[in-house]
């Protein structure tokens, strides 16, 4: 071997290392693996909130749906509650979680308001694209999406 064949060698495998070295950063930062635990129901309940979905262009995958939680404190007392999503719902190959506005509970768009009533729906189905806030009384369907920086 040549002294020039040794430098040509040697830019080889430094490109290739740089490119490894690249891919393998760029699947480090990519997006998770998307899991598919979203609940299908072949029977949905037709009423006047499917409706305005589907004709909004929602296509309705599930319906209620109950979330039970556990917790415990101090490593003793065990509290039991459940959190529910109305309905989980497709469009251009996005999912989306609905929640339904209830008038003894109603939802002020505010950030600190939609936090605290919307983003542990989001938390619990990290493969959903966002929440739909609909509102019934004025008939309008709210696309809520986070976006949390750590």
């Amino acid at each position: 071997m040549e002294n020039g064949d040794v430098t040509v060698i040697l830019l080889i495998l430094i490109v290739v290392a740089g490119f490894l070295f690249l891919r393998f950063q760029r699947w480090l930062d990519g997006p998770t693996k998307r899991r598919t635990r979203i609940p299908r129901h072949s029977e949905i309940a037709q009423d006047e909130v499917v409706e305005l979905l589907e004709g909004a262009g929602f296509d309705v995958i599930a319906g209620k749906t109950k979330i039970p939680i556990s917790m415990t404190v101090n490593d003793r007392e065990q509290l039991e509650s459940r959190l529910f999503i109305d309905y989980f719902v497709q469009k251009d190959d996005k999912i989306y979680l609905v929640k339904v506005a209830k008038e003894r509970k109603p939802l002020e768009m505010t950030g600190s308001s939609v936090r605290d009533m919307l983003l542990a729906y989001s938390l619990i189905y990290p493969e959903a694209d966002g929440v739909l806030y609909v509102d019934m009384a004025m008939n309008k369907i709210k696309k809520i999406t986070f976006h949390i920086e750590v």
